[in-house]
């Protein structure tokens, strides 16, 4: 299947060509674990678990690495407040967003890495960009040297001049330009380790780029994450991987949009946010990636009392339709273990720069179809088990956990009760079944 995605770096669309046939690497940046995720932090989570659950329906080997940044100035701020040695923050919320990753029914990933382990080989990355001349020493401090590589600014489609005239860009003295950045921070203060510029702790763009070449060994396939990140961080990574590797690290760079708390940004510097597991313990998780995923990755997420709501009515359609079949069909004696159906119309929605919205498009065709066959009398079982097929399939590419209810002998033979007692019209005896069967989550 030919698949579509809006690559950030050539701002257009462009045909996936995976470096290995039959394989997509793929890294998504993770949080910095100073406190809990909120409801914007998951998006890009949502939307990179479901577009890998979607990579491999169509037959590839997915590896989707996802990081956590455990050496950071509010992480040692926190620890300081609280007294504590900086692993005791970084663990405790590493642990909170496993959790919520877990609540949210995100696939395992292939690697969780950790900036801490990763020590040696980033001082070593930096020391080679130093040798290279892409980077330079002041004091004890490392800067990139923007000068160095060409068309800095390639992936947020800006140039340098428009950058020192109008970016907010953090003055240091230090520096050859306004523009360098920071590799290698010389402190005294938190966490710190050796290196041959003293003691200190690295920038934050440096640490991907190692992970990633540690990992993968070079060249990734896609490199994902949220609007915020393209620039300074993601562009930083680029200029890096250009001076030291000759690449621009992904041949794809994806970026999905923001959630959005009224008409604002959901962030924790503007105070609006929700978090994930205040989130999940009130909305459920499956309610959580629907209201995510009926939007264009690429488009704001409006998160509203209304659009909660609207989410939660597709919601209970979708679980009633999905439980009917499943219903009907043990009833009549069905295996619905191996049930096989054809959902290519979904997935070539999909195909065409993941547009989901389109796929829920898809899935309430199917939907809608599954109801006209369930009111037949009588029903077609086949077909009922097609489309059953169909719905579950599409579903676990979304990542939605619906389950439906196992019929004992017993709950099929009460449930045939109560539909002969309801075509006796005897109401007060179905009425009484139809609550047993409420109960048992089969009605």
């Amino acid at each position: 299947m030919e698949i579509k995605v809006f690559n950030s770096l050539t701002n257009s669309e462009e045909i996936l060509h995976p470096i290995k046939p039959g394989e997509i690497s793929m890294y998504c940046c993770g949080p910095t674990v100073y406190g809990d995720a909120h409801v914007g932090n998951i998006r890009p989570v949502i939307v990179f678990d479901t577009f890998r659950r979607f990579l491999e329906k169509v037959g590839y080997d997915v590896k989707l690495v996802s990081n956590f940044t455990d050496v950071d100035d509010k992480i040692i701020n926190k620890a300081q407040q609280e007294g504590v040695p900086e692993q005791v923050i970084s663990e405790r919320y590493i642990a909170a967003y496993k959790e919520v990753l877990k609540s949210l029914n995100v696939k395992p990933h292939y690697q969780n890495p950790k900036v801490t382990e990763y020590m040696p080989a980033i001082i070593k990355y930096i020391d080679e960009l130093v040798k290279k001349g892409a980077a330079y020493e002041v004091d004890g401090d490392v800067f990139f040297r923007i000068s160095s590589i060409k068309n800095y600014g390639e992936l947020q489609n800006i140039n340098v001049d428009d950058l020192v005239v109008g970016a907010r860009i953090e003055e240091n003295s230090k520096k050859e330009s306004p523009l360098d950045f920071v590799l290698w921070k010389k402190t005294n203060v938190g966490i710190q380790w050796d290196s041959p510029w003293g003691k200190g702790r690295p920038g934050w763009h440096t640490e991907c780029c190692v992970m990633i070449n540690s990992i993968f060994g070079g060249m990734i396939d896609i490199h994902g994450g949220g609007f915020d990140l393209k620039f300074p961080h993601h562009e930083n990574e680029i200029a890096q991987a250009k001076a030291h590797d000759g690449h621009r690290i992904a041949n794809v760079w994806m970026h999905n949009g923001f959630v959005n708390f009224g008409n604002e940004k959901m962030s924790k510097s503007l105070g609006n946010v929700i978090l994930a597991k205040d989130a999940l313990k009130e909305f459920g998780p499956n309610l959580l990636r629907l209201l995510i995923l009926s939007t264009h990755y690429r488009a704001p997420v409006q998160f509203t009392e209304e659009t909660v709501l609207s989410a939660k009515n597709e919601l209970t359609k979708i679980s009633q339709t999905y439980k009917q079949l499943a219903v009907a069909l043990e009833v009549a004696n069905i295996d619905l273990k191996n049930a096989k159906g054809n959902i290519d119309k979904f997935l070539t929605a999909l195909s065409e720069d993941f547009n989901t919205s389109n796929g829920f498009t898809c899935l309430y065709e199917e939907l809608k179809n599954a109801n006209v066959e369930l009111r037949k009398n009588p029903k077609d079982n086949q077909k009922l088990l097609v489309l059953f097929a169909n719905i579950r399939d599409i579903l676990d590419v979304f990542g939605l956990d619906i389950k439906y209810p196992v019929l004992s002998d017993e709950d099929k033979a009460t449930y045939a009760k109560y539909l002969a007692l309801k075509t006796e019209k005897k109401f007060d005896e179905s009425d009484a079944l139809r609550k047993v069967l409420i109960e048992k989550g089969i009605l």
